[in-house]
């Protein structure tokens, strides 16, 4: 029984290794190619493994392309901006400072195939940054739809920005700018909501 163990354990390791392998090229070819629009073939290349890996694992190119994507947010960016002890602006700072550094990647993702996909998963990343809790805390006793309604417009528009920064902005881009616009941006919706007749609770 125990050698049945081993060989599944080798198993297991090696699918890990090939799925790391094609996330780590697809990451690499978007980059270096400034597209999305790559063949199977090549990410096959670099992460040396067969064309049909890629279909097993993945079913298809965007998938792999949009895995790697939520593997590099989970791998970089949210142990860079995920310190609940932080504060917010401190957290902007870290994701804006990911995204300037893999602009390429990113950029790429936002325009080419994966564009939808790869706008909900940083729209999920960003909801991070807009929680019932927060948002009641500014907005006094807000009930759970209104409250989610809301996040899901913060987080939507805090999306939009940080996408057109990462499309359209100039090179190079300045994470602490952006920081600093989210941040005023926060800063302005608290403060209308406070002067005009709101409380923080």
């Amino acid at each position: 029984m125990s050698s049945v163990v081993c060989v599944q354990d080798r198993q297991d390791r090696r699918v890990l290794r090939s799925r790391a392998a094609l996330m780590a090229a697809a990451v690499h070819l978007v980059s270096e190619r400034g597209t999305t629009a790559l063949p199977v073939g090549d990410l096959a290349d670099v992460a040396n493994v067969s064309r049909q890996l890629v279909y097993l694992q993945f079913g298809d190119r965007d998938t792999l392309l949009v895995a790697a994507a939520t593997d590099l947010v989970e791998r970089e960016l949210i142990p860079e901006a995920g310190d609940a002890g932080a504060s917010r602006r401190a957290r902007m700072l870290a994701m804006a400072r990911h995204f300037a550094r893999r602009r390429p990647f990113y950029r790429a993702m936002l325009t080419g195939s994966c564009a939808f996909p790869m706008t909900q998963a940083l729209n999920r990343l960003f909801g991070s940054l807009v929680t019932v809790k927060g948002l009641r805390e500014v907005f006094g006793d807000l009930d759970d739809a209104t409250a989610h309604d809301l996040a899901t417009m913060l987080t939507g528009g805090i999306g939009v920005i940080v996408n057109d920064w990462l499309v359209d902005a100039d090179d190079p881009l300045d994470p602490e700018e952006m920081a600093d616009r989210l941040s005023r941006v926060s800063t302005v919706l608290t403060r209308t909501h406070l002067t005009s007749g709101g409380h923080s609770r």
